[in-house]
């Protein structure tokens, strides 16, 4: 697949190919189009601002947030018992809920890191399976600004586990363009994704770029 450092013009639909790095960009609104049966990964380091993304984004298609999974499993458990300890168990009724809405063939959100490449294989693999394609949309802030939105939000990640996050999301971004040199085509990086959209700070801030689902369907 073909990098597109120049889509169209402000104001026009946007139906991602590739990478499509939106990044420094200016203007008028974006919409991003997408067939029916997709599924986007929102993704970004923990603070980047996907969910307030989503909050945005979730009129257009159902949004699958592992923190409502989290927060279920925290009503149900003592409170002296830590999240670590049924950590396992959320993660996998998570990834159940994915293949449940996967199975389902309306448009999907899923939030997620994307800094993890087996994560982002089982996605594939998933929508695969469903007959879905997938899609990503990476917010790109950089570490201290993911770490001011985590204070702000008061939804704090241990420093080992954002170090974890933000060396696997720096070596997706590198693979997919992010340093000098031609890219490589995003199935072989992103384990079978049709596109990866990059955004920064900016366009997140700005809220220029909204979503659209169908009608077209893609195999």
């Amino acid at each position: 697949m073909d990098r597109t450092d120049h889509p169209p013009s402000p104001g026009r639909h946007l139906t991602p190919r590739g990478v499509v790095d939106l990044r420094g960009r200016s203007g008028d609104d974006i919409r991003l189009s997408y067939p029916a049966n997709a599924a986007v990964v929102v993704a970004g380091l923990p603070g980047s601002g996907k969910s307030t993304l989503l909050r945005a984004w979730s009129a257009a298609a159902t949004v699958v947030d592992p923190r409502v999974t989290r927060e279920a499993h925290e009503a149900r458990m003592p409170d002296w018992l830590p999240y670590g300890a049924y950590r396992p168990w959320a993660r996998l009724n998570h990834m159940r809920w994915i293949r449940s809405e996967m199975g389902r063939r309306r448009p999907l959100l899923i939030h997620d890191c994307g800094s993890r490449t087996w994560m982002r294989r089982w996605l594939a693999h998933t929508a695969g399976r469903a007959g879905r394609p997938l899609h990503m949309v990476v917010l790109d802030v950089g570490p201290q600004e993911a770490l001011s939105g985590q204070h702000a939000r008061r939804r704090l990640v241990s420093p080992r586990v954002f170090r974890v996050h933000q060396r696997g999301l720096a070596r997706l971004l590198d693979r997919l363009g992010h340093a000098d040199g031609p890219p490589t085509p995003t199935a072989a990086v992103a384990g079978g994704v049709s596109s990866v959209v990059l955004l920064d700070r900016a366009l997140r801030d700005r809220r220029v770029v909204s979503v659209r689902f169908g009608p077209e369907r893609e195999a």
